[in-house]
């Protein structure tokens, strides 16, 4: 692979949408062609439901501890919102480069690949491998079969990086998050005699209000961790959904909610009230019946002194960063044993938001730190 500028790169994964829950093939085949043409082992990793592949791909000796790069190839969508351009086509304006995913998280996407043959002409005395996953969007639902599928293709990472867009600031810690949907089942009936059915919209409105309390006491009497902002675990319903028509009483209502939870809190330990009572309002009578469905899980990353934080501050001039509010994969790959950092080029506040945006500096300064990465590498 001759050298390339990440913009380059940019541009063809802009065009690519993959959005969450939906096949990958199309960028995920772009990304395998493009790393096998250039001579690097590249492995896919399908996940369960079939159409979405993850993909992993090495650089150096594949047995020995190295770092990893990770970052995931969904985009959210941009249905509801006003573009000033197309966000499938990346538009330079006013020194900006414009298109859905170039800070969360094509840019980083575009500096993996593009910085290839910096790590190729180390040479690499420890293995870099490039990590592309598939539905974090939506849960972090791909990486974890990734994760799965380390031990048979490489030694244990010793690091990982993972490249939200986080200003090119080392973050050591996140929050971590369960979401899950309720569905309550009632019996329907004509509203003019309700009493012949079972109400499971007022089954479902109980449960969110017992869950706002719950969240109100969180917020007074939770565990705090000041290096977060709120300072504790988050509890919030989200959505609900019943009836059909406003003159039949609803049989079907669904809840979702997610708790956000600070690393010294148990998310399952603080969803527990709420599930015991949802069965409380099923042994009431208020609903025949509750069901529930997990959405999304993936834990806190917690803490931790990191000389890999330190090293990356050094190469970029940024400061580490304690803690962010949001979520990634680095959890994920955290509890599986791999010490993990969040730094990416481009801002979280411009993920998820109309117009959003990278800049041709925050690219170069990414292949600056990538490049003193290859460097460490090879020593």
């Amino acid at each position: 692979m001759t050298e390339i500028c990440p913009e380059e790169v940019l541009d063809r994964l802009v065009a690519m949408p993959c959005l969450p829950g939906q096949p990958n093939a199309q960028i995920a085949d772009w990304i395998f062609e493009r790393l096998r043409a250039a001579g690097l082992t590249v492995h896919r990793l399908p996940g369960p439901e079939g159409d979405r592949v993850n993909l992993l791909a090495s650089i150096g000796p594949a047995d020995r501890p190295g770092i990893l790069l990770s970052g995931h190839m969904d985009v959210v969508p941009v249905e509801g919102q006003a573009w000033s351009s197309d966000p499938f086509r990346l538009t330079a304006r006013d020194g900006r480069l414009f298109g859905r995913g170039t800070s969360d998280m094509k840019g980083f996407l575009a500096c993996m690949i593009a910085a290839v043959p910096l790590f190729q002409a180390a040479p690499l005395k420890r293995p870099l491998h490039l990590a592309f996953s598939y539905d974090e969007e939506i849960g972090c639902r791909g990486v974890p079969h990734l994760i799965a599928a380390l031990p048979r293709l490489c030694a244990l990472p010793e690091g990982a990086i993972i490249g939200e867009p986080s200003a090119l600031q080392p973050v050591l810690s996140h929050k971590g998050k369960l979401a899950l949907e309720l569905a309550f089942t009632g019996r329907s009936a004509h509203s003019s005699n309700p009493g012949a059915g079972v109400n499971a919209l007022y089954a479902a409105a109980a449960l969110a209000d017992g869950l706002r309390q719950a969240a109100e006491m969180l917020a007074l009497h939770g565990t705090r961790d000041t290096r977060f902002e709120p300072d504790h675990s988050t509890l919030v319903a989200g959505l609900m959904q019943a009836g059909t028509a406003v003159n039949i009483i609803p049989a079907h209502a669904t809840l979702a909610m997610e708790v956000r939870t600070i690393p010294a809190d148990s998310a399952q330990s603080i969803m527990d009230p709420i599930l015991a009572r949802a069965e409380a309002l099923v042994a009431e009578g208020r609903a025949l019946s509750c069901t529930v469905r997990e959405l999304a899980s993936y834990p806190a990353l917690p803490p931790e002194a990191s000389g890999l934080a330190e090293l990356l501050s050094g190469w970029t001039g940024r400061p580490i960063r304690q803690a962010v509010s949001y979520g990634t994969e680095a959890g994920l790959f955290h509890a599986a044993g791999i010490p993990s950092i969040v730094c990416g080029p481009g801002d979280i506040a411009r993920a998820h938001r109309p117009d959003e945006y990278i800049t041709p500096q925050e690219l170069q300064g990414c292949m600056e730190m990538l490049a003193r990465l290859a460097r460490h590498l090879s020593q």
